[in-house]
């Protein structure tokens, strides 16, 4: 950087976007400070100990571990002398009411095999369509994941061309559901590859087949899990950052964005100026927005659908399941009905699909000797007023009524510790408008060209984070961190 006069950034926000902006910037040359209202770093990903269990609090899925390996890698240290992860054997285990039991084994031969054992579903059949995967993600992973969408040069780019003359391989006209009936058939696993338009919190009827591009991402490329469990991936971003000189200050939330002549001057916090030449929000666009009284959020953000929300138990449970893994889904019968109540209706389906994280199934510390945390959610809409406090009393006990039902088991009788969160407390310890996990759906073929870009029309003041370009989930909040790191370097260059 020329111009080491203004080489001040602050990055509001210590969630993984904001961690990885600061060191990307760091390594440019710039001082860096990051604002994080809570008292510690993680944002959704964070974690909380009680009674001798410990659990991760939000994303439990770890893709594309080179993201993290990079970080370091640009600081010349070796990832793996702090931070350690191991691929799965096993990604998922898939439960149906039937008593059907899917192992969605890692090895993409035994899981084709698994599916054609359980399901009919011939090998060939997983096989090519994990193959058609692989081809959707060459096709828009430099265009689409790892670029802006938000200027010019991204669409004059070779790859941009090559993935346009190939517009016919992108599925962009039908839905994942229709793509993925119409390629296996039985309901059961039809369910199983829906089910990946909740990682971005979409609907798989809606979302465009595009979206079929995730289950690469786990079979081809391999699903990882920490050796300390999700939340080391934090810690050892910020031991990184800390190491490098960077700034952090805790429980110390932004009361305003100081903007002057459409430019960026600094914040207000506890009453006082802090001045930067460079602005980085890690919160959600819309809450973001609010904090400068000058600038509206443009209302074409604000008409858009949002994603779904979640409803967690975490649940301390006096008693081992080894017929459950690391991390399992108990579907529902009515798979579409459930997300006609998460878009449509706007409220939580009495028969929803439950997921299961037990992170000490891999960290046998997170949980006392004999027992398992239970990290038990559901999909829910986002908030927009709903009488929660009804809705999780019945959605609590359809959830209990389910496990028992599957597993054969009488689960609250193991239940010795409960906390939950839902999407009212999600809004409002993470600053997620509405407690959208993801920001907006992608409900529609052009709702990721809708997302707000990584800049601004102010001057200095960019955006990181899962409610923004690529998207949410550890991976795509990355690749949005040195997307923006792009940005702020190329503005700042001369």
């Amino acid at each position: 950087m020329k111009n080491k006069k203004n080489n001040k950034a602050i990055v509001v926000g210590a969630g993984i976007g904001g961690i990885a902006t600061a060191l990307w910037l760091r390594k440019k040359g710039y001082k860096v400070t990051v604002l994080e209202a809570s008292a510690e770093p993680g944002g959704k990903l964070s974690q909380f100990t009680k009674a001798g269990f410990r659990f991760d609090m939000g994303p439990s899925l770890f893709t594309l571990p080179q993201f993290v390996d990079e970080l370091f890698a640009l600081f010349g240290e070796n990832a793996s002398e702090n931070f350690r992860y191991r691929k799965l054997d096993v990604i998922c285990k898939y439960m149906y009411e039937d008593g059907t039991c899917i192992n969605a084994f890692q090895d993409v031969n035994k899981f084709a095999e698994e599916i054609e054992k359980k399901a009919g579903v011939k090998k060939s059949t997983t096989l090519k369509y994990l193959q058609k995967s692989a081809q959707l993600y060459h096709l828009t992973a430099e265009v689409f994941i790892f670029r802006s969408f938000h200027k010019l040069s991204t669409f004059l780019s070779k790859k941009f061309i090559r993935s346009l003359l190939r517009w016919y391989k992108l599925d962009v006209f039908s839905t994942m559901h229709k793509v993925n009936e119409k390629t296996f058939g039985d309901s059961r696993i039809v369910r199983l590859f829906d089910r990946y338009a909740t990682y971005n919190g979409s609907n798989p009827y809606s979302a465009p087949a595009t979206l079929n591009v995730i289950p690469h991402l786990e079979h081809n490329l391999g699903a990882y899990f920490p050796e300390k469990g999700m939340y080391d991936i934090i810690e050892q971003l910020y031991q990184l950052a800390v190491r490098q000189g960077i700034l952090f200050e805790f429980s110390t939330p932004v009361q305003e964005i100081l903007i002057k002549n459409r430019k960026v001057k600094g914040v207000k916090v506890n009453g006082f100026t802090r001045k930067a030449h460079i602005l980085i929000s890690n919160a959600d666009v819309v809450p973001t927005y609010r904090l400068m009284n000058t600038t509206p959020l443009p209302e074409k953000y604000l008409r858009q659908e949002r994603s779904t929300s979640a409803l967690i138990f975490y649940w301390g449970v006096n008693k081992q399941f080894p017929g459950l893994d690391l991390h399992n889904i108990l579907f529902s019968e009515d798979y579409e009905g459930e997300f006609h109540s998460l878009f449509k209706t706007h409220t939580v389906f009495d028969d929803p699909t439950v997921y299961i994280f037990i992170s000490s199934r891999k960290v046998t510390k997170d949980a006392p000797q004999g027992c398992e945390n239970w990290f038990t959610m559901i999909n829910v809409p986002a908030n927009t007023g709903q009488d929660w406090d009804a809705l999780i009393k019945a959605a609590r006990a359809n959830i209990i009524s389910k496990i028992n039902r599957m597993l054969k088991t009488d689960i609250e009788r193991y239940i010795k510790l409960e906390e939950c969160q839902d999407p009212r407390i999600i809004e409002q310890r993470t600053s997620s408008y509405q407690g959208s996990l993801y920001g907006t759906s992608s409900n529609n073929r052009f709702a990721a060209f809708r997302r707000h870009p990584n800049f601004s029309k102010i001057k200095n003041l960019f955006f990181v984070g899962g409610s923004v370009h690529p998207g949410g989930g550890i991976p795509l909040c990355l690749s949005s961190a040195k997307i923006t790191e792009g940005f702020i370097s190329s503005q700042n260059k001369n």
